[in-house]
C-alpha cells in the first residue's frame, strides 16, 4: 500500500541506501512494517537508529502526507512502479518515493538532458543557457533542471518556448514555489511537463535539500550540461554525481577571466565535452534514440555574443571541439555509451589538512568532527560514521555541506579526503 511506501521513505535517521537495503531484504514496505526488531537486525548496514525508526509503527504521518497529495493533486511514484525511471533506479541511492505535479515524460524512451549553472550568471551565461535549452528541445530532448533563478530557469523557459517538455526537480515539496520570482515558470512546467521531488508536500526549501536533490537531476539524465559555474557551486556537485553515475558531462566554455566560469572551465580541463549548441549534445545520443532526435543546428544563426554573428557563421563548417575525443579521457570523465568504467572529475592529490584550520570555527559541530576524522587520512563514509559515532543521516548531510564549502572532496573508490 502507498501508505507503507511513504512510511518507509520518511523514516528518520536512515539514508537512502539503508532504506533500499530494507526494501531489498523484505521485498515490500508492508512486510517491513510488520516485521519485528529481530528481523531488522539481520539487515546489513542498518544502524541502531535505523532499527529504532523502523520499530515506530505509527502511520499517522504517512496518512497525512497521502491526504495532502490527494487534496493538492500531487501524484506519487514508488520505486516499484512501472513509470519509475530506470536510469534513476540504477543509481546507488535512489529515492523510494517521488511526488509530482503535471505529466510524467517517458524518461526511459526520450533523451533527457540536465542543464545546470550558477544563479548569479553573466549575460553571456544566460544567453548561452537560453540557446542550449532551446536547442535541446528543438532536437527532441527533454530538459531537466532545478527551477532555480539564473541558468536553470532560463534554460527551462527556452525549452518551453521551443515547444519542448521540461522537468523541474525541486528541493522542497511539489506544492511549494521557490523561488517566488519563478512562480510563472512553475505553472508552465506543471502544464507542459512536471514538477518532481522526493520531499513530501509542504516541505520548505531548506538549503541542505538542494545538494541532495542534485543526484536526482543527474540520475534522470543521459548527460548533464554545465553552462556557467564558479569553483564552489552546486552545479559542480551535480557534475561530480553525474560522473559517478556514469553520465556524460558537457560544458559550455566560458571566459577564462570571469570567476563564474572558473569551475565549469575546470571541468573542460578534466575531460568534459565542450559544446555550443543543443545539437552538439543530442548528436551524442542519435544512435540510441534514432526516432526521437532530429537535427537542429543553431550555430550559424545564434551567438552568445550578438556582435560576433559573422565570426560564428565563419566557423560553422568547423567540427565542434569534443574533449571526449582526447586519448586521455579514459582517466577523466567517461560516457556510458562509450565506456563502462566509472569516471572521476576530482582526481588530483589532496592538499595538507592544515589549509582548513582557519575554516574550522565557521563549521558546525558535526562538520568539525568529520574534519578531525579526515585529518587522519583518506577514508570511507562508513569509517567516518564509526569514528565520529554520528548517525548516518547526519554524516551524509554534513559531508554534502563540507563538499559545497570546498573543505572536502571525493576520490576514486568512494574515498573521502580533505582538500
Amino acid at each position: 500500500m502507498l501508505v507503507h511506501w511513504i512510511w518507509l521513505a520518511t523514516r528518520p535517521g536512515m539514508n537512502d541506501r539503508m532504506k533500499a537495503a530494507v526494501l531489498d531484504h523484505f521485498g515490500d514496505p508492508e512486510d517491513a512494517f510488520y516485521a519485528d526488531s529481530t528481523a531488522y537486525q539481520k539487515i546489513e548496514g542498518l544502524t541502531q537508529e535505523g532499527i529504532d525508526a523502523l520499530r515506530d509503527k505509527s502511520l499517522n504521518e504517512a496518512k497525512k502526507i497521502l491526504a495532502q497529495c490527494t487534496d493538492k493533486d500531487i501524484g506519487i511514484l514508488t520505486y516499484r512502479d512501472a513509470a519509475y525511471p530506470a536510469r534513476l533506479k540504477n543509481i546507488s541511492d535512489p529515492p523510494l518515493v517521488l511526488y509530482y505535479k503535471g505529466r510524467l515524460p517517458d524518461f526511459d524512451g526520450l533523451p533527457v538532458i540536465a542543464v545546470v549553472g550558477t544563479r548569479e550568471a553573466t549575460g553571456y551565461g544566460l544567453t548561452a543557457a537560453k540557446r542550449i535549452g532551446y536547442g535541446i528541445a528543438k532536437c527532441g530532448g527533454v530538459v531537466v533542471s532545478g527551477l532555480a533563478f539564473g541558468i536553470d530557469g532560463v534554460a527551462m523557459s527556452a525549452a518551453l518556448t521551443a515547444g519542448g517538455m521540461v522537468v523541474g526537480v525541486l528541493g522542497c515539496g511539489a506544492d511549494v514555489v521557490y523561488p517566488l520570482s519563478n512562480r510563472g515558470l512553475f505553472a508552465d512546467t506543471e502544464r507542459c511537463g512536471c514538477l518532481l521531488t522526493e520531499f513530501p508536500p509542504g516541505t520548505p526549501p531548506h538549503k541542505w535539500n538542494f545538494p541532495k536533490r542534485n543526484r536526482i537531476i543527474s540520475g534522470l539524465s543521459c548527460g548533464v550540461v554545465v553552462v556557467e559555474a564558479p569553483v564552489r557551486s552546486g552545479s559542480l556537485i551535480t557534475a561530480r554525481q553525474a560522473a559517478d553515475q556514469g553520465r556524460d558531462v558537457f560544458v559550455v566554455p566560458g571566459n577564462i577571466d570571469v570567476p563564474t566560469c572558473e569551475g565549469s572551465n575546470a571541468l573542460l580541463r578534466d575531460g568534459a565535452i565542450a559544446v555550443r549548441s543543443g545539437w552538439d549534445i543530442l548528436s551524442e545520443y542519435q544512435s540510441l534514440y534514432p526516432d526521437r532526435i532530429r537535427k537542429f543546428d543553431q550555430t550559424g544563426t545564434q551567438s552568445a555574443y550578438p556582435d560576433e554573428v559573422e565570426r560564428v557563421r565563419a566557423e560553422t563548417e568547423k567540427k565542434p571541439l569534443k574533449v571526449a575525443q582526447k586519448p586521455n579521457l579514459l582517466d577523466k570523465i567517461k560516457a556510458p555509451n562509450r565506456k563502462k568504467d566509472k569516471k572521476v572529475i576530482d582526481n588530483g592529490e589532496s592538499t595538507p589538512y592544515i589549509d582548513v584550520e582557519k575554516e574550522l570555527p565557521a563549521l558546525t559541530a558535526d562538520e568539525q568532527l568529520i574534519v578531525e576524522q579526515l585529518k587522519k587520512g583518506q577514508c570511507l563514509r562508513d569509517d567516518i560514521i564509526a569514528g565520529t559515532e554520528l548517525p548516518a543521516g547526519q554524516v551524509a548531510a554534513a559531508l554534502t555541506m563540507l563538499e559545497v564549502k570546498g573543505i572536502i572532496r571525493r576520490l576514486p573508490g568512494n574515498m573521502l579526503a580533505l582538500k
